[in-house]
């Protein structure tokens, strides 16, 4: 019964946002109320629940987003983009920039959490896309598929970080072997598959369309590249230093917070407008009425993302994924397919990758250990699983909508196709592997 729910809230869902066009914040506010109510979390609980869900999801979001946002604007409005996407072209030439973008993406996407990464690539993914007139989806989601499979399969990503150490498995064998299975997941799920998306209209936020310039008027290739990926090198820097600086309280304190994402976003945003604004002659009064449009632009994304965090919120509040996941516990499978149904299963159900790993990783760990099952192996299946059937209650399903400024229908067609095919293929992949080591 719980299972017909959740599935009724998601097609209420659905029905209000695609047949009834109502606004997405408001739909997810009406559902997650909705499904506090028919799951049986107490009355006076449901309001706490909503707004610890917003809470949580935008306070890890809204700075790295709007910060984000700033910095991609600026980096479009200043012509980096312009110069990174054609230093890109003439390395890769146009028949090849998805492997370009591929490799860009990959790279960015291991030291990089997910959402910093899409939203420090998007403006690169439109300044490629409006250039060469070449289609969104099939640039764009060749990269978002290396940043979601890294996110998903490899350590120091938060959910496979805590599931090695959880199952005490070899946090250097994981990363391995999870690379060996992210190469072609990523190139089936982004480049083979994109091929067939070529006729999805796409207009991508205006905010992000480059200002063409003539060559003379453009930053330098350093310059450029170094501005819009020091959120990259600063997060890689930090990871070294952390290494070294256990022993130096002072230090070590002065990493943790530089470090941290957010702060990383405003240093890379305060060097973006010296190095792509006053040293380039722009007034600041200029560059802050790019920011404050930047921010306009993004401002329905945090509310979308922060309804679909009060609908996730309700569904792990009301006990479904663990339900869900002790009903399938009961199937007798093969340990490494069970951890990935699990996980696959409350992905669906609740929406954030993060849960459905850890979830799943306190149900089948008995069963783990009981069969012998190789733990660098269960990390990634369950990590494959934890990336199916993105939907409408996963905020990475509405980034990549708003973005792209795509219809429900072809969100699905894309985003949430993409996502089943790579963890579909991260699958097949572990259960190879389990027949050769």
């Amino acid at each position: 019964m719980t299972l017909i729910i959740v599935l009724l809230c998601i097609l209420l869902l659905i029905i209000l946002i695609s047949a009834l066009r109502i606004n997405a914040f408001l739909a997810f506010l009406v559902v997650s109320i909705v499904a506090g109510i028919t799951l049986g979390i107490p009355l006076n609980k449901i309001a706490g629940s909503m707004e610890k869900g917003m809470g949580d999801i935008l306070g890890s979001l809204v700075i790295i987003i709007t910060v984000g946002a700033m910095l991609g604007k600026l980096v479009a409005d200043s012509g980096a983009a312009q110069k990174i996407a054609a230093v890109m072209m003439n390395i890769f030439g146009e028949k090849y920039i998805q492997w370009g973008v591929v490799v860009t993406g990959f790279l960015i996407g291991i030291p990089l959490f997910y959402g910093i990464g899409f939203v420090l690539m998007i403006p690169l993914i439109f300044s490629i896309v409006y250039k060469y007139k070449l289609p969104a989806i099939y640039i764009g989601l060749p990269m978002l598929a290396a940043l979601s499979v890294t996110h998903g399969f490899l350590p120091p990503h938060p959910s496979p970080s805590a599931l090695v150490i959880q199952f005490n498995a070899n946090m250097g064998l994981t990363l391995l072997y999870g690379l060996l299975i992210a190469i072609p997941a990523i190139v089936i799920g982004g480049p083979l598959f994109s091929r067939t998306l070529k006729n999805i209209p796409s207009t991508p936020l205006q905010t992000f369309i480059p200002v063409e310039k003539s060559t003379n008027e453009l930053p330098g290739t350093f310059n450029s590249f170094f501005t819009a990926l020091l959120p990259v090198l600063l997060l890689v820097l930090a990871t070294v230093f952390s290494l070294y600086a256990n022993h130096i309280p002072a230090l070590k304190d002065v990493v943790a917070l530089v470090g941290q994402p957010n702060v990383v976003m405003l240093i890379a945003l305060f060097t973006a407008t010296l190095t792509l604004g006053i040293f380039q002659g722009k007034k600041m009064s200029y560059i802050m009425n790019i920011y404050g449009e930047a921010v306009k632009d993004v401002a329905i994304i945090l509310l979308i993302i922060g309804g679909s965090g009060a609908l996730k919120q309700i569904l792990v509040d009301s006990g479904v994924s663990g339900q869900i996941a002790e009903m399938l516990k009961d199937l007798h499978m093969q340990p490494l397919f069970l951890g990935w149904l699990i996980a696959a299963v409350i992905r669906f159900c609740v929406g954030s990758a993060t849960v459905a790993g850890l979830t799943t990783a306190g149900i089948i760990q008995p069963l783990m250990m009981a069969t012998g099952t190789n733990p660098n192996l269960m990390v990634l299946a369950i990590g494959a699983g934890s990336l199916m059937f993105s939907h409408v209650n996963d905020s990475g399903f509405w980034m990549f909508k708003e973005y792209f400024n795509l219809s429900l229908k072809n969100t699905f067609k894309s985003w949430a196709l993409m996502e089943s095919i790579v963890g579909t293929v991260g699958l097949i992949g572990v259960l190879l592997l389990n027949q050769i080591i």
